[in-house]
């Protein structure tokens, strides 16, 4: 099949897996073409069977805010018109479905056609689709697509509740990982000894985006370092950065944390941690952990949206109450005092995670679903 995809590229979960989806697709012998602003930051400059496609959005001193859907929805035109595209997979519903729609009636109006998946990942349903002025437009590009996918069984059910979706059933289809990518015995951790000085080390990435809530994150490490010697790698970057550095200032714990800013290649770093924390309130699905099991490091976190999916609560991980800093913190303390615990839960987390979330079967679902969208765009005509 020849697969277009269309992702936000920049440092996030959406944009990680639908990249990694692309280049798997290739792997399996698929034409894979990427159509976005940039080329997506886990993208290599060079793979077989794999294009990219950049959208170029004109400056113009009519518009204050360059309108990137349309740009998007002309470049998806052109690609699908010039190399005979079968698929246009989205993730996001907008502003990527809705130009992948537009593209289609263009495409029609020449007697030509695409089918068109749409993947929603999170707060495409859960924050900004929700928005008064995004809530229309984002159900018709949901309802106007061949095939939805959600990637956590929570973020199916909110989509049904919030926006009902009458005309749509989705299915879901998780988030992935590469278990030999994720495997912390391939891996040579590349903090310094002289940095780290034996202590335990603790680990949170995300685009510190607030819903990540990355003040609980220090606030829980500064709980376990006082039982426990320790340091809090921080991996990413984002609008609550600074709230974080604040906060590891005002509890003293400031030398003992690293702000790295942001790193594609994450794998050789969680091989040298020893729990992962992810406090958020909100996650459609939490594949930052999902990296994080995979590589055997247990993981701390709050028990909101699908993160439970996920994480095995008390078996690869332990889940509290949002906000619930002390009983993070207390776990934290518990686990890494007890080796033949933390080596018990390590090994569960690193074989749920490759039973489960393995990329070639969730990549074979994905496969399927192109299929059985093809079969019924062969029935509707």
């Amino acid at each position: 099949m020849k697969i277009g995809i269309t992702c936000y590229p920049t440092y996030g979960g959406s944009g990680a897996v639908a990249t990694e989806l692309g280049i798997a697709l290739a792997a399996r012998g698929h034409e894979v073409h990427f159509i976005t602003y940039q080329q997506p930051f886990r993208l290599p400059s060079f793979l077989p069977r794999v294009w990219f496609h950049e959208v170029d959005v004109g400056r113009y001193p009519l518009f204050e805010y360059p309108p990137y859907d349309l740009a998007l929805a002309v470049r998806m035109h052109e690609v699908v018109r010039d190399h005979q595209l079968d698929i246009l997979h989205c993730h996001y519903a907008i502003p990527h479905a809705t130009s992948a729609w537009i593209a289609r009636e263009m495409l029609r109006e020449e007697h030509a056609d695409v089918r068109l998946v749409t993947t929603l990942h999170g707060t495409d349903i859960t924050i900004v689709g929700q928005e008064r002025s995004f809530y229309t437009i984002t159900r018709f590009s949901i309802e106007k697509s061949d095939s939805v996918t959600a990637v956590s069984n929570y973020l199916r059910d909110e989509t049904y509740r919030a926006f009902g979706c009458v005309g749509c059933d989705v299915e879901v289809i998780p988030n992935f990982i590469n278990p030999e990518l994720y495997d912390r015995t391939r891996h040579h951790f590349p903090i310094p000894a002289d940095i780290t000085k034996g202590r335990k080390v603790l680990m949170h990435i995300s685009n510190f985006r607030p819903v990540k809530r990355v003040r609980d994150v220090v606030r829980v490490f500064a709980g376990v370092n006082r039982e426990v010697p320790a340091i809090l790698v921080m991996v990413g970057d984002g609008p609550e950065r600074v709230e974080a550095e604040a906060e590891a200032r005002e509890l003293g714990v400031a030398e003992h944390v690293l702000f790295l800013g942001k790193i594609e290649a994450i794998a050789p770093l969680l091989a040298g941690a020893d729990l992962f924390l992810l406090t958020s309130d909100q996650e459609s699905f939490g594949l930052s952990a999902l990296e994080a099991l995979a590589s055997g490091v247990p993981v701390i976190g709050a028990h909101a949206g699908g993160l439970p999916e996920v994480v095995t609560d008390g078996e690869t991980g332990f889940l509290f109450a949002v906000g619930d800093v002390q009983a993070m913190a207390a776990a934290g303390v518990q686990l890494l005092t007890d080796p033949a615990k933390w080596q018990r839960m390590s090994a569960a987390a690193a074989a749920d995670a490759r039973t489960r979330f393995s990329e070639d079967a969730v990549v074979a679902q994905y496969e399927a679903l192109y299929e059985r969208t093809m079969a019924s765009a062969v029935r509707d005509q």
